[in-house]
């Protein structure tokens, strides 16, 4: 059954979906429209909102896949221009195999699906990867420009050296996307291999693509700049501490521009930290899989953790619980000012407003 549940305290839940658990939420806004996508079993589906999250529609099936990674941020991603609304995600039919195949697709690939009526209807899948299985890992990033270009980057397996960064551009709103281009490769031979990209456009259009790198034994958070989405620049490592570790958190973080300032959050051990590039970072609290917003007083976080969903407030300087459970946070401004969050919990989409 599909459900969408509204609450006395304007909590929204959304799911499950014929019985599938809704899983790892990702929203966008415009001035007109709030969009949240999401994974169930093997279906993406779309819900819009038209009065700031207080409701949301009935979700939309955008499409289906025989393997669709639900896991530690390999969920869908979404942008939105006007009435045009892109979502990405990998997708698979055969299974990998392995004792650290994890569920996941041999041959998955990165696709793109369009809609042009806000979300009504959707195109059929459009392939961005240009070497087909090579994102199987299932971990991507998207973001949009003020004027509509679209910037993917994800993990890439095509190098026999290891996981690669790649990533490719489109500016037809998603219709087709460019050839991939490397946006980095390890000396060591490959970068964290389970840790999820970010992406974001900066001043002036600069592509801005934040990675966890493995450097020296460390798991690091590592950032790259491309006027172009052709060529990148030197990535710079961001904050001044390092995160020796032999295994994967699978934890990537997240990375917004607010009035023209580059900021990110990310995971080291078992705290969250908040940085800029050539500073160092400031620690926010415990906790996983966080995820940020420039809101109009400054940038807003969100994570999970031992005390459940925990939001920071830039106003305040102060952390507060939104839910006493719940997983894989996201967080979204609103243009006109605001913030809502949302999570998954007990198999439905928790959306409530932090603001």
């Amino acid at each position: 059954m599909h459900t969408l549940l509204l609450s006395a305290l304007l909590t929204i839940q959304i799911g499950p979906m014929d019985t599938e658990a809704a899983r790892e939420p990702q929203m966008a806004a415009t001035k007109s429209m709030v969009g949240l996508t999401f994974g169930a079993g093997k279906a993406i589906y779309f819900s819009a909102s038209h009065d700031a999250g207080k409701t949301f529609s009935v979700p939309v099936k955008v499409a289906g896949a025989e393997l669709l990674p639900l896991s530690r941020h390999r969920g869908p991603r979404l942008v939105m221009q006007g009435n045009t609304v892109v979502i990405t995600a990998v997708t698979g039919r055969k299974l990998a195999e392995g004792p650290h195949a994890h569920g996941l697709p041999a041959d998955g690939d990165l696709w793109a699906w369009q809609s042009a009526d806000g979300g009504t209807t959707w195109s059929k899948g459009v392939r961005i990867n240009d070497v087909a299985g090579a994102p199987t890992e299932g971990l991507h990033a998207l973001s949009a420009s003020d004027d509509g270009v679209l910037f993917a980057a994800w993990l890439d397996k095509r190098s026999e050296k290891g996981t690669g960064l790649y990533g490719a551009r489109s500016t037809d709103g998603g219709v087709t996307w460019t050839k991939n281009v490397r946006i980095y490769e390890s000396p060591e031979g490959t970068i964290c291999q389970c840790c999820h990209p970010s992406a974001a456009f900066g001043p002036g259009g600069e592509i801005l693509v934040m990675w966890r790198n493995w450097i020296g034994g460390s798991r690091d958070m590592y950032l790259a700049r491309s006027r172009d989405g052709v060529s990148f620049s030197k990535p710079e490592k961001l904050g001044n501490g390092t995160w020796p570790l032999n295994a994967c958190p699978m934890d990537g973080g997240g990375l917004v521009v607010a009035k023209g300032r580059i900021v990110t959050a990310w995971r080291r051990e078992g705290e969250v930290y908040m940085a800029s590039p050539g500073e160092n970072e400031v620690r926010l609290g415990k906790g996983i899989d966080v995820s940020i917003a420039a809101g109009t007083d400054g940038v807003h976080a969100i994570w999970a953790g031992a005390d459940g969903v925990v939001a920071y407030s830039p106003a305040t300087k102060a952390t507060r619980q939104l839910a006493e459970k719940g997983t894989f946070p996201n967080l979204v401004a609103l243009p006109g000012g605001g913030v809502l969050a949302a999570w998954e919990a007990d198999g439905r989409i928790v959306v409530q407003a932090i603001q």
